[in-house]
């Protein structure tokens, strides 16, 4: 026998409603357990399916017809009517003429559910890679993150994350980077020289090692790009665990594989929390690191 939906919400709380006649020890359930048990029925009764979420918080934005929720749904006039009595019963709807819309209770409920899911939406892009992170990117605030871009490496397309950072580069005219670049920069060295010689201002910080890589290896590049007067080249010590690129419009952060140094994901965003921890934190290297003397060779 095939349960509806609505019959199976209403058998539930006409049980809740039976008074409890003793349960292990003779004991009643305290009030708050019961008051719980009913909460996350009613999310359980929205989440099942897909089309009550998008319903409520249609009707939440302004109100709207019974075709119209149809139409948006696109689920039967049947399971539409027996949602919207649902919803009217719980207190969460009410119907003007053929319209209906949110009440104070409804639209408290249809918040709450989108910020639930998107908080669930930010967890599950970030799952597989937030522990690759260092904990000063974890210490940051999650919700900053509900927007990001998250990019990392497949089978078939091992620059994924190199080719979104190359990506971020053609549409910026400033750009600053500081960390352990070679993972992600050495692959597009060809697009970020270009970007620079045509006058993109570039500032980045490295160690020496890096710095001393660069040049020696690709010597006719740095010393072109380095002329072209729009690189500014800095050395720390002591650079990031991870690399941070700060575009014009948005922030990029690198996380790294630990033995490798292969690039494990880039996650960017326009954030402005993020942004402005970015520039402060860009900022202190700056601070701390020295410039590179162009006149003498490689270190």
């Amino acid at each position: 026998m095939r349960i509806r939906p609505y019959y199976y919400y209403h058998c539930v709380h006409m049980t809740s409603m039976v008074p409890y006649s003793g349960g292990r020890g003779g004991r009643e359930p305290e009030a708050g357990v019961n008051m719980q048990s009913d909460a996350i029925d009613d999310v359980a009764y929205l989440t099942r399916s897909h089309h009550r979420t998008a319903a409520l918080a249609a009707l939440a934005d302004r109100p709207r017809t019974r075709a119209e929720l149809r139409e948006l749904t696109g689920v039967s006039q049947s399971t539409i009517g027996r949602t919207l009595r649902a919803f009217e019963n719980r207190g969460w709807i009410a119907r003007t003429d053929h319209r209906y819309e949110t009440t104070q209770l409804g639209a408290f409920v249809a918040s709450g559910m989108r910020e639930l899911l998107d908080r669930i939406e930010t967890e599950r892009k970030l799952r597989e890679t937030w522990s690759w992170f260092p904990a000063e990117i974890r210490g940051l605030p999650l919700e900053s993150f509900s927007e990001a871009v998250v990019t990392v490496p497949d089978v078939d397309d091992p620059y994924r994350p190199v080719n979104r950072f190359a990506s971020l580069l053609r549409e910026t005219d400033r750009f600053r980077f500081v960390g352990f670049e070679l993972a992600l920069l050495e692959p597009c060295r060809d697009e970020l020289c270009g970007r620079v010689v045509d006058g993109m201002a570039t500032e980045i910080i490295d160690p020496p090692s890096v710095v001393s890589y660069i040049r020696t290896t690709y010597p006719e590049q740095s010393e072109r790009t380095l002329a072209s007067g729009n690189l500014t080249v800095l050395i720390h010590e002591e650079p990031p665990e991870y690399g941070l690129s700060i575009f014009e419009n948005r922030v990029g952060i690198c996380g790294y594989h630990p033995d490798s140094g292969t690039v494990r994901a880039f996650v960017d965003t326009d954030d402005p929390t993020i942004r402005k921890w970015a520039v402060s934190t860009y900022d202190e290297y700056r601070r701390e690191a020295r410039p590179l003397a162009v006149e003498t060779p490689a270190e």
